[in-house]
């Protein structure tokens, strides 16, 4: 995102609440009036494990998907100047939509995959996963040194150029090339 690059990966965590499927809709709480889309290649747990070498990291991988990291970017944007962690801004509910997930085994090469976002049909980000910080190797050596990698976690891998704004009735298509496509609708959390 031509942004500076970092010695480590930002690290932050989603609930299990956060994930939807394709044709779900993102929701906005009323704490934001500032969504973003992040489109992000996911890797899949599959066995679990604790200080994985980089080696042996392919042999914790389940699989891959295409993922948003669908943000509160004013929230995100207080609690950064603040010194607050992330947490409301990228774990509300539905902020994590993931399509269905492609073995490992059928994916040649996971750092040479196309990944595009469309927002109502227009083009926002595209970009390769080789142009990736970090492989997905080390990623998942890693965070397996900060937390003990269980079956079923999703590991987001960072989002190209082109994040931007979504508002309510916009429609969001992400892809990965080889792996598949999700679709979701955006909408705004109505006062109770």
């Amino acid at each position: 995102m031509h942004a500076e690059s970092p010695e480590a990966p930002i690290v932050f965590l989603k609930p299990a609440s956060a994930v939807i499927q394709s044709g779900g809709t993102v929701i906005i709480p009323t704490i934001s009036n500032d969504l973003h889309h992040e489109v992000e290649m996911v890797v899949v747990i599959g066995k679990r494990g604790t200080s994985i070498p980089i080696p042996q990291a392919y042999h914790h991988i389940d699989g891959y998907a295409v993922g948003l990291d669908m943000t509160l970017r004013d929230v995100q944007a207080e609690a950064k100047k603040k010194g607050l962690p992330w947490s409301v801004a990228k774990g509300f509910d539905t902020s994590a939509p993931v399509s269905t997930i492609v073995r490992r085994e059928q994916i040649l090469d996971p750092h040479n995959l196309g990944i595009s976002l469309k927002v109502n049909g227009e083009l926002r980000q595209h970009s390769n996963t080789r142009e990736m910080i970090f492989r997905v190797e080390y990623l998942v050596s890693y965070l397996s040194s900060l937390f003990t990698l269980e079956p079923g976690d999703l590991i987001f891998t960072g989002t190209p150029e082109g994040v931007g704004r979504v508002v309510p009735g916009d429609v969001l298509e992400a892809e990965l090339e080889s792996v598949g496509m999700v679709r979701v609708g955006v909408d705004k959390k109505t006062k109770h």
